[in-house]
């Protein structure tokens, strides 16, 4: 497996225990992350995806929320303190987290952004988020996820 991503590093100096699934990654515009829950197996809740939004056309934020949910926009800024937020230009998220769409995990970014997860997530036991290449998946726990980034659970996200 591929153990040497900043995603994996990250989590293993922080003594995080976690699960590493690898998958062959297809890319299907709009459905990467229903894509890799059909080719892991797992129920879509499960499977988080990792977005960059920007607050207040300034501040570069994560938000992590189910692949079979959308994000709320307002939620995310209101979380943020600010009144707006956009969905980040893909490069701009390539160059700040220093990964590439469809491999962007909230761990082991270049800069540590602040980090939302929708509380939905909370209510399961492990999620399974981004390793930091595509067809690389890590699990963990919730709560785990939110110390690795100190990040804050919050409503985020609405049933597509």
């Amino acid at each position: 497996m591929a153990k040497g991503t900043p995603a994996v590093q990250a989590l293993t100096r922080a003594k995080i225990a976690f699960t590493l699934h690898e998958y062959d990654f297809v890319a299907t515009p709009g459905a990467i992350g229903l894509q890799a829950a059909l080719a892991m197996g797992v129920a879509p809740e499960r499977v988080q995806k990792t977005l960059m939004a920007v607050v207040d056309e300034q501040e570069l934020v994560v938000a992590v929320i189910a692949v079979d949910r959308e994000l709320d926009l307002k939620a995310l800024a209101k979380a943020a303190g600010g009144k707006r937020a956009a969905m980040a230009e893909v490069a701009r998220a390539e160059r700040a987290t220093g990964y590439v769409k469809g491999g962007i995990s909230p761990f082991g970014q270049k800069k540590r952004h602040r980090t939302f997860l929708d509380a939905t997530a909370l209510a399961l036991p492990t999620i399974i988020v981004n390793g930091g290449r595509r067809g690389l998946q890590i699990e963990l726990a919730p709560a785990d996820l939110l110390a690795a980034t100190a990040g804050t659970a919050t409503a985020l996200a609405r049933v597509i």
